[in-house]
């Protein structure tokens, strides 16, 4: 068991799920060092009592362990590989979870060169959206040795509620692919069925007492329903990464010759958003397409 007085946290990347996930560690009890390209959006971590680091390097150099969540396979690139980077300045013996949602072969490439090192790694994406990472709910997918999940996996849950290891490095990505394949064909779903209660003269609201307690009931749903009925398209998870994400997903798939139908169209559709300015969107957007 980690003992949490004794045990340094070095979290890369504040944005909307980072900054959530970092207070619930401050709330384990743990040493947080912080460090974000733009110092403003890890003010209120500061004023919780987490310590601010200059660069990437210097919180390596006093971490044990070391979580990133940052956008894109190419941020992650730079944070872990760079010459100023975590690997290059990592503790002998310190661990090193990479959250984004990211290249499998990226997290291969991660996990070979941190254990060259002396490093543990274990590439670890998560699914439940600003919701879960703010009430430590997170659905958690694990790539990576089972010994080092196993040590840090109290550090996890105070992240998160299912937390598995799916395998060795990569598979954690492997698996965030799956979560956002089945989240395309869903959340297309979702703003069609609410377009077209609106369109036939129901009452929206009234439709998901109803389809929300059945067959139909999902997270997307429950979570991104409500919210479209009021308008409110602010980010729980923005349409540029999702568009990542899927672009990740397919690039994956056809690798693997598997024909992913579904997850095509969903794309093209959130590009038709990026193309009118709406990337900063939430993903729940989409229906914004149904109602034009």
């Amino acid at each position: 068991m980690l003992q949490t007085n004794n045990i340094n946290i070095g979290f890369i990347g504040t944005g909307v799920m980072g900054n959530s996930m970092a207070s619930n560690l401050l709330k384990g009890g743990y040493n947080l060092y912080i460090y974000n390209r733009t110092k403003e959006k890890a003010l209120s971590l500061i004023e919780k009592g987490a310590t601010w680091k200059a660069s990437v390097s210097e919180l390596s150099k006093v971490s044990d362990v070391i979580i990133t969540i940052v956008g894109y396979p190419s941020d992650v690139e730079e944070v872990y590989l760079g010459s100023n980077g975590i690997l290059n300045n990592a503790k002998p013996g310190s661990f090193v979870i990479d959250m984004t949602t990211s290249k499998p072969s990226l997290a291969k490439k991660i996990y070979e060169i941190a254990k060259s090192k002396n490093v543990f790694a274990l590439d670890a994406p998560v699914s439940g959206g600003d919701v879960g990472a703010s009430e430590g709910t997170l659905s958690i997918m694990v790539g990576g040795d089972k010994e080092a999940f196993e040590h840090l996996k109290p550090i996890f849950e105070l992240m998160g509620k299912n937390i598995v290891l799916q395998g060795t490095a990569g598979a954690g990505q492997h698996t965030k692919m799956c979560n956002q394949i089945a989240i395309a064909s869903n959340i297309m779903g979702v703003c069609e069925a609410i377009a077209y209660a609106k369109n036939s003269g129901l009452d929206p609201e009234t439709v998901l007492k109803s389809i929300g307690a059945g067959g139909a009931a999902s997270w997307q749903l429950s979570s991104y329903a409500p919210r479209i009925l009021k308008d409110d398209f602010k980010p729980g998870f923005y349409i540029k990464h999702f568009v990542k994400d899927m672009r990740i997903a397919l690039e994956e798939a056809d690798s693997m010759g598997l024909n992913t139908p579904a997850l095509s169209l969903c794309k093209k559709l959130y590009d038709k958003l990026i193309a009118e300015g709406k990337e900063d969107l939430g993903t729940q957007a989409l229906y914004q397409l149904y109602m034009d």
